[in-house]
């Protein structure tokens, strides 16, 4: 993973390929100290993904569900607390 600036990160998909990724919001999870981070590409913002990150940078896919059902339920809180403030 490359930081190009404080919202790209340029990381490598399953084939190899660089993907220039925007990054959407990160979240701290306090009880389990883990940090995730939203990801998009900027031609395609509708298709986020979650990935979990650590202190020194690297990516991590989230390999639980109940984690990945928890980090879900922080996107929607996201998405709603976003879209209900661009309606006001």
């Amino acid at each position: 993973m490359e930081l190009m600036d404080e919202k790209q990160i340029t990381i490598m998909d399953e084939n190899g390929n660089e993907r220039v990724m925007e990054i959407l919001f990160t979240y701290e999870h306090p009880e389990r100290a883990k940090k995730y981070v939203f990801l998009y590409e900027k031609d395609n913002p509708d298709e986020v993904i979650a990935m979990e990150y650590n202190d020194n940078g690297e990516l991590l896919e989230i390999e639980s569900e109940e984690e990945y059902e928890e980090v879900e339920e922080v996107f929607n809180a996201f998405n709603d607390e976003n879209f209900s403030s661009e309606e006001n």
